[in-house]
């Protein structure tokens, strides 16, 4: 793929991605581990939103994103929220706007769907593009707590006022690091 060709459609992941997104998991991070979590949280039924981007003309997956369900607890009440991750892009479509593409659609539904927040683990330096933000965080137990935790709100930025509360990913992610 070459930025010539970089026309990408980004589409829910189907039954018959699993292969090909498995594939790409294994192919982009060093280690299993996030194509094991994939496969967990869709096992568990936690999954809440996974697209691929594919390019239009070869029709090869080229990325995926997955957003899953988490619990957080803000002031006493329970807070539509999710966590993105993994987010992977192949090596020869890097830098062609994949990963944001994938993003932006993946909050923009998320958004259309109701939920307020969504949490990321990543470089802040990367992932504030998309509105998400350590300091919206802080208010948060977690044990990914600490700079590299995320959020960002949706429904307009609206989140209940000094939010303080705790925040759990799906179980899959304790599970991280133990192999199939």
């Amino acid at each position: 793929m070459t930025a010539a060709s970089a026309t990408v459609v980004i589409r829910d992941v189907s039954a018959n991605d699993v292969p090909a997104v498995d594939a790409l998991l294994r192919g982009v991070f060093p280690r299993e581990d996030e194509a094991l979590l994939v496969m967990r949280l869709c096992g568990d039924g936690d999954m809440v939103l996974a697209l691929v981007a594919e390019d239009e003309d070869s029709r090869d997956p080229i990325g995926m994103v997955a957003f899953s369900r988490m619990t957080v607890e803000a002031n006493g009440k329970t807070v539509p929220a999710v966590a993105l991750a993994p987010l992977a892009v192949a090596a020869e479509a890097r830098g062609l706007g994949v990963a944001e593409a994938l993003v932006r659609a993946g909050l923009d539904r998320l958004e259309a769907a109701g939920v307020v927040l969504c949490f990321a683990l990543g470089e802040p330096d990367y992932y504030t593009r998309f509105g998400f933000d350590p300091a919206l965080a802080e208010g948060y137990a977690s044990p990914y707590a600490g700079p590299y935790l995320m959020a960002a709100a949706l429904q307009g930025g609206l989140v209940p006022c000094g939010v303080r509360g705790e925040a759990a990913h799906a179980p899959a992610f304790a599970r991280l690091g133990e192999g199939a």
